[in-house]
């Protein structure tokens, strides 16, 4: 199996099992002899992490792919993250945040792990600040941090339910956000 191939697996190993998972276990379900990925991977913590690094890549390829479709609006360039956790989930994965669980296994703000899934949460946050500027929305940054907390419940609560139903609300809830800062921005709430 090829590096890439055994990122992806137990990225989606982790997404159905969390982070707390045995590592040995993951690969042994991939058919990847433990001793093999040592030379790889010295570590459980060196494994996870260059899994969530190469997640963060994948995210950030998509938000650029996003970023550069010129027949999508901003807002719906905004909405889109949850149309792609719609069939994420259709598909019978569960890309619950595991970025917000490293976090919490790795609370310690100097552990790379931590850092790396911070500055994923930083690179989500910039994303919708940058389409809100776009969109000349007024407190573009509390809108943002708004619009993130519904994107973070989302991701938490499919780490439990599994439910594309949540998906559909925090879409709508995001909606709701955005047409609210529309209407201050165009003095419709005065």
């Amino acid at each position: 199996m090829q590096r890439e191939q055994v990122l992806n697996s137990v990225l989606q190993l982790l997404e159905q099992h969390g982070l707390g998972c045995n590592i040995e276990i993951l690969l042994n379900k991939l058919k990847v002899e433990f001793n093999k990925s040592r030379q790889f991977w010295p570590n459980n913590e060196a494994l996870l992490y260059d899994c969530l690094r190469h997640h963060s890549q994948q995210i950030e390829t998509w938000q650029q792919q996003i970023q550069l479709n010129d027949q999508l609006s901003p807002e719906e360039k905004l909405l889109a993250r949850y149309n792609q956790l719609a069939q994420k989930v259709s598909d019978n994965r569960f890309p619950g945040c595991l970025f917000i669980a490293a976090c919490s296994i790795f609370p310690d703000p100097e552990h790379p792990i931590h850092q790396l899934s911070e500055q994923q949460k930083k690179l989500s946050f910039n994303f919708s600040l940058e389409l809100l500027r776009q969109l000349d929305i007024d407190d573009s940054e509390q809108v943002a941090k708004q619009m993130e907390l519904i994107l973070e419940g989302c991701l938490s609560k499919l780490v439990v339910k599994r439910n594309i139903e949540d998906v559909l609300i925090a879409k709508l809830l995001a909606e709701d956000i955005l047409t609210i800062a529309k209407c201050r921005k165009n003095d419709a709430l005065n």
